[in-house]
């Protein structure tokens, strides 16, 4: 029996900014986000979403699949929590009418912690066989106004259901982990936005990634050599480049520059364009890599490089299933991208600018979301979701 990822789907917002309206009102080249940091256009969530509706809605295409009563457990990552007592998976499991005795969970770890979530879905599978799991990692990122991380802003969320002999990955037992306590990003709870030390988190990642592969190949894992393609967590797309660089360079891999870039290009289509989904990024990845008409995966080694800032990283590796193709949503997710909905800047900073009621009163949010689910109200400081 093998144990893995049975189904996938992600979700971004209706609404995104292009960068080059932002370049334009910095009045620098639209090019420095375009090729410096690999990044086209960040996703903004309208009033009526947040990080509930957003997994569900990720969600639901999995749902149409799969018995609902199989579900044992459901695991939300995110760092973009909506209650800091109720796990946002607990409205999840209203909106998606699951089973009373499936048991919800939020996990917290910055950006890594839809990766615990798997590991743990993986081990329950293993327990119980005929169990699934559905593991939710959604976030907003969201930064300050004219800082060096605006244009790294993004949202996201991935659904991914592990089950035992899987359609999609079968995920190896082998896995390399690394913690450290530094502060190169976080974000205190008096916090809207994060801050965060660029040089410094850039130079702790890529610490992490040599530190977690060492590990991981103590561990019985695969050479660099054995691997096939490589999904790196994404603050922003030219990470996973200057990843796979230094990766690369740590294993004296003998492959060229075209084949390096090779490994790794095919998972970034999709974050160039929602942006930073942080919990929810590495696995956006793998959707953009699996849903690549070019590409024929059957069989082939995939390495996952999961990063928290903070931190903590973990570096695995999965094998695509033969038949993979007959099972993705890829049709939808490209369905999803083109219906979207570009902002001006001007309309950007009135989303951006929009603040939840606080004062515990009676409020109905404005309606902008078209997505299946949105935040209704607020009501008495509850939360009131509700589903079209």
């Amino acid at each position: 029996m093998s144990v893995g990822i049975d189904d996938i789907s992600f979700y971004t917002s209706n609404f995104y900014l292009d960068l080059k309206s932002l370049a334009d009102v910095q009045n620098i080249d639209a090019e420095k986000y375009y090729q410096g940091i690999g990044q086209e256009k960040m996703g903004i969530v309208g009033a009526d979403e947040d990080v509930v509706t957003m997994a569900a809605a990720a969600a639901l295409p999995l749902l149409e699949r799969c018995d609902r009563a199989d579900i044992d457990t459901l695991m939300f990552a995110t760092e973009t929590g909506v209650d800091q007592s109720k796990a946002a998976g607990v409205f999840v499991h209203g909106l998606l009418d699951l089973p009373n005795r499936c048991r919800v969970v939020e996990l917290k770890q910055a950006c890594y912690s839809a990766t615990a979530a798997i590991q743990m879905a993986c081990a329950i599978v293993a327990r119980d066989p005929k169990r699934k799991v559905l593991v939710l990692a959604s976030d907003i990122a969201r930064y300050d106004l004219a800082s060096s991380g605006e244009a790294t802003q993004g949202c996201g969320a991935v659904a991914v259901l592990i089950g035992s002999n899987p359609k999609l990955v079968e995920i190896a037992p082998e896995s390399g982990r690394y913690t450290e306590d530094v502060m190169d990003f976080w974000r205190p709870n008096y916090r809207s936005t994060a801050l965060v030390d660029g040089k410094y988190s850039t130079k702790i990642y890529l610490t992490a990634l040599k530190q977690a592969y060492s590990d991981y190949l103590e561990q019985g894992g695969a050479e660099f050599e054995q691997l096939d393609y490589l999904c790196y967590h994404l603050p922003f797309s030219r990470m996973a480049e200057k990843a796979q660089t230094q990766l690369s360079r740590f294993t004296h891999s003998e492959r060229s520059k075209a084949a390096l870039d090779a490994m790794v290009m095919p998972t970034l289509n999709y974050n160039r364009i929602i942006g930073n989904s942080y919990t929810a990024s590495i696995y956006i990845g793998l959707a953009s890599l699996l849903d690549n008409p070019e590409l024929e995966l059957s069989g082939q080694r995939v390495g996952f490089f999961s990063y928290g800032s903070g931190c903590v990283s973990e570096f695995f590796s999965g094998t695509v299933v033969p038949g993979y193709r007959d099972y993705l949503h890829t049709d939808k997710h490209q369905a999803m991208l083109q219906a979207r909905t570009e902002l001006s800047y001007t309309e950007y900073l009135k989303f951006y600018n929009f603040e939840c009621p606080a004062d515990g009163g009676d409020h109905l949010m404005p309606e902008q979301t078209t997505g299946p689910f949105r935040l209704e109200a607020i009501n008495q400081h509850k939360r009131v979701y509700s589903a079209r």
